[in-house]
């Protein structure tokens, strides 16, 4: 490893299980750093190791490691990366340097497979590649949002312009209202003029109008007396042809349950009585079986421990003897009840029998239990149908009690009509009595004066809706201006969106060619006379359809030996040639985009295609813009660089 300089700006770098190295640490001056020496003395892998830690995924892990990582510490920060195998693939974990390091990966990292440098060898579209550092999804986000901004100023305009088209409807309904407001005014003066011509003419007959006057208000509260009597009568015969169906209801149901009075199903109570007696001393009978089946099995178990106990105490005793006395315990045993002695299987049979004769009385106590659940159901029942039918006898009574109260409120509804519609009848006789051709005259221009009013205010509220609605399209009009006016500025904004995207690709293509053009002039190839990018517009087709793109072909001019320049292709070119151009074109590309403000590092390897005094121009040249600039030669081509700049000759 070369002499690291002790410098707060200096990059320190530990690395492990990166490519082919397994663990290292390197110093990186600012400036310019030589990697040196012969191949597979692990350059790239360091290169890989400096754009991991920047943030690229285009690093390898060592292929005898599941994990690697690298450490940089640099202006008093620190970075770590960390690379892991998974399932046949390489995890990478954040904690690099480059938020996005996918424009340096193309522009700055220039290694054999930079994306840059393939893509101009194998011939493809550049476009891409040097529009991929703008975001042209955004601009475009941006234009549909400013078209659908437009669209709705649009149908807003629209709207406001149909409403316009109804205005001079309106302002002719407007003013037809208000000259027919106008002519009923000059017939309710008129009116009013015949009222007071009128009532100067029966001024003496004032009384007569009194009394007619009251008995008209005597009239009209008796009338409506009436008519809340006859509203009465009317709800009184509702409610009866109500209570008559509900009792219609009743009695359907009381005559579908049976009339057993509560006396006759004595029979049910006294069986279930018998069947209780029966139940308890059945259960008796069972306990004292139990008891008396527990009792004969615990003595047996005795007798066969006392034999077993007899057995043991007697084992000194001859063979036969003891076989003898098993053979006289097998075969009786001594009554517990009566003394005698009794055969053994006696009395286990006996045990059986008491066992049979209890399980007999446990199924007599089930089959009594489900006739006795029975038996109680049937009670229940019969006890749920006779308080139904009392409940609905109740009911049917209370009914009847209600259906007199409202016959006899009915009734007497029923005379106090009779009775009000003779008063009627002769309150009006009274009224016409009492009424004059006069009085006809005047009521009669009073009614049209009122009518005359009515029609007034209706009209009004007519003007008044239609007003509303001609103020209400004015003011959209008023706000259309403003709306046309948005919508110019957003149609100009559109403009400059749609135009931005050729616009930034105009520039970019200027600028690249401006590099190309800067560097080629460093390199001074005698027979390469010009590399050059030209925007064009292609017909692609897109599933059945045909569409414009726009394409960015690469232009290469050469020059003869006599001098003459001509136009060539990249497919004409020797494949050192297309490194060439390619390297060219990736280094424009760092310029363009002023990775040097943004990248610390810029990376060159397998520049072999470059004689040593080229290199040495190409890297004093770009020496001046990137803080570190790491170059990996062989050492032949070493030797051309300037004797000051870092050279590390093993990793």
């Amino acid at each position: 490893m070369g002499m690291s300089q002790q410098s707060s700006d200096v990059a320190q770098f530990h690395v492990e299980n990166i490519g082919g190295i397994s663990e290292t640490s390197v110093d990186i001056p600012p400036g310019v750093t030589v990697l040196t020496g012969k191949n597979a003395t692990n350059r790239t892998s360091f290169l890989q190791s400096i754009m991991a830690v920047m943030g690229s995924n285009q690093a390898t892990l060592k292929g005898d490691a599941d994990t690697g990582s690298v450490e940089l510490s640099i202006g008093g920060q620190s970075y770590e990366r960390r690379l892991k195998r998974t399932g046949g693939t390489v995890q990478f974990e954040d904690g690099g340097y480059l938020d996005d390091p996918a424009v340096a990966d193309v522009f700055a990292f220039l290694l054999e497979t930079n994306e840059a440098r393939q893509s101009v060898a194998r011939g493809d579209d550049l476009r891409e590649i040097i529009m991929r550092p703008v975001d042209i999804d955004e601009i475009k986000h941006e234009i549909r949002q400013l078209e659908e901004e437009k669209g709705e100023i649009n149908d807003e305009l629209a709207e406001i312009e149909s409403k316009k088209r109804d205005l001079p409807d309106l302002e002719q309904q407007k003013s037809k209202i208000q000259d027919q407001i106008s002519e009923k005014r000059d017939e309710l003066a008129e009116k009013e003029d015949d009222i007071d011509s009128n009532s100067r003419d029966i001024e003496e007959s004032r009384k007569e109008q009194e009394e007619l006057e009251d008995k008209l208000d005597e009239l009209r509260s008796t009338r409506s007396d009436l008519e809340s009597v006859r509203r009465q009568i009317e709800t009184q015969e509702e409610s009866i042809s109500s209570l008559k169906q509900e009792r219609q209801e009743l009695e359907s149901e009381l005559s579908d349950l049976p009339e057993t009075p509560m006396g006759e199903h004595q029979h049910l109570d006294d069986e279930i009585s018998r069947l209780r007696d029966q139940r308890q001393a059945l259960n008796t009978e069972i306990s004292d079986l139990q008891s008396l089946i527990q009792y004969n099995e615990e003595r047996l178990e005795e007798e066969d421990y006392g034999v077993i106990q007899s057995l043991d105490d007697e084992q000194g005793e001859p063979a036969d003897a003891v076989t003898d006395r098993l053979l006289d315990d097998d075969e009786s045993i001594v009554c517990w009840t009566c003394g005698s002695t009794v055969e053994r299987e006696q009395i286990e049979e006996t045990v059986t029998r008491l066992q049979d004769l209890r399980q007999e009385k446990v199924e007599a106590l089930n089959d009594l239990k489900s006739e006795l659940d029975d038996l109680k159901s049937q009670q229940r029942e019969a006890e749920r149908q006779q308080q139904r039918r009392e409940d609905v006898q109740g009911q049917i009574e209370d009914i009847e009690t209600e259906l007199e109260r409202r016959e006899d409120q009915i009734d007497s509804l029923k005379e106090r009509r009779e009775s009000l519609t003779d008063q009627v009848q002769t309150l009006e006789e009274e009224v016409d009595d009492l009424e004059s051709e006069d009085f006809d005259d005047i009521l009669s221009l009073h009614k049209e004066a009122n009518q005359l009013e009515f029609e007034i205010d209706s009209l009004e509220s007519d003007l008044d809706d239609i007003s509303s609605e001609i103020e209400s399209i004015e003011e959209l009009l008023d706000r259309a201006d403003d709306l046309r006016a948005e919508r110019d500025e957003l149609v100009e904004e559109l403009t400059d969106k749609r135009t931005k995207i050729d616009q930034i690709e105009a520039g970019a293509v200027e600028e690249f060619n401006e590099h190309m053009d800067a560097i080629l002039d460093i390199m001074e190839y005698e027979n390469l006379e010009r590399i050059w990018i030209e925007r064009v517009e292609r017909t692609v087709r897109e599933g059945r359809q045909k569409v414009d793109r726009t394409a960015f072909e690469l232009h290469i001019v050469r020059t003869t030996d006599n001098g003459a320049a001509y136009e060539d292709t990249i497919e004409h070119l020797s494949e050192s040639e297309r490194e060439v151009t390619g390297l060219i074109f990736a280094l424009a590309g760092y310029l363009v985009h002023d990775l040097h403000e943004t990248v610390p590092f810029m990376l060159l390897d397998s520049l072999e295609a470059i004689d040593s005094s080229r290199i040495a121009e190409l890297v004093a040249y770009f020496a001046d813009y990137a803080q570190y600039l790491v170059v990996a030669l062989l050492p032949e081509d070493a030797q051309a660089l300037d004797a000051e700049f870092h050279r590390i000759t093993s990793i």
